[in-house]
């Protein structure tokens, strides 16, 4: 079968390992999309976040002693690895051999290839976009835990409005210009700023949502916000 499109997804750790345990029904609807997928064409770079393993991980460190940043960061680092392993071995018939985990390994050319945190400093949102241009991907869907992006935190604010459909020019105006591993942003600043100048496209979409993920590939309309 000729292959149609290489797209990159960004799954957020949150909803592979949220407080509650690994979450097995999502990871088998995840798998259960990506290869009713496959069969139409599509090649997917998937990238893992850490979730609530890197999070746990951290505390402890926290409570034991006194942990230099660098070190949480790591932590957080060989969380999104290990998400990572999980998903590669769920996906090992269909899916490169070696989870990749450097901007300089080449990318397999197999249907699936996982990727995970390279280094401290960077958040899985900029290594997806990184990887999107490795892989000459022109669409990358960021899965996390909300419908929306909204114009102001609502949780904070009642008069926040969803955004379906905006440019990387608004979009930056919304977040800060920095990133804060602490902040709570729906899509990483400098990531943004790479992701704008590669003219990248990225669907924000919940995680469960996989009706809206199939609609979005088709080019049909979704419930997301879309950032062009």
């Amino acid at each position: 079968m000729k292959r149609q499109e290489t797209v990159v997804i960004s799954v957020g750790g949150s909803l592979i390992s949220p407080p509650k345990g690994i979450d097995t029904g999502f990871l088998r609807s995840l798998k259960r999309f990506v290869e009713a997928h496959i069969k139409k064409g599509y090649r997917f770079v998937i990238i893992t976040g850490g979730g609530a393993t890197s999070r746990s991980y951290q505390a402890a460190g926290r409570k034991v002693g006194d942990l230099a940043s660098e070190d949480l960061d790591w932590l957080g680092v060989h969380s999104t690895r290990l998400n990572g392993h999980l998903l590669r071995s769920i996906f090992r018939a269909i899916a490169a051999p070696a989870l990749v985990k450097s901007f300089s390994t080449p990318l397999p050319d197999t249907p699936v290839v996982i990727a995970a945190g390279v280094s401290p400093g960077w958040s899985t949102d900029y290594v997806a976009v990184r990887m999107a241009k490795k892989a000459k991907a022109k669409r990358l869907i960021n899965l996390s835990d909300i419908d929306f992006v909204y114009t102001a935190d609502p949780k904070k604010n009642k008069k926040a409005v969803p955004i379906r459909d905006t440019t990387w020019p608004t979009f930056r105006k919304l977040i800060p210009t920095k990133w804060d591993p602490g902040a709570h942003t729906p899509f990483d600043p400098v990531a943004s700023k790479e992701a704008a100048r590669l003219k990248l496209e990225v669907a924000m979409i919940r995680g469960t949502a996989f009706k809206e993920l199939s609609n979005y590939l088709a080019g049909k309309p979704f419930k997301g916000t879309l950032i062009s």
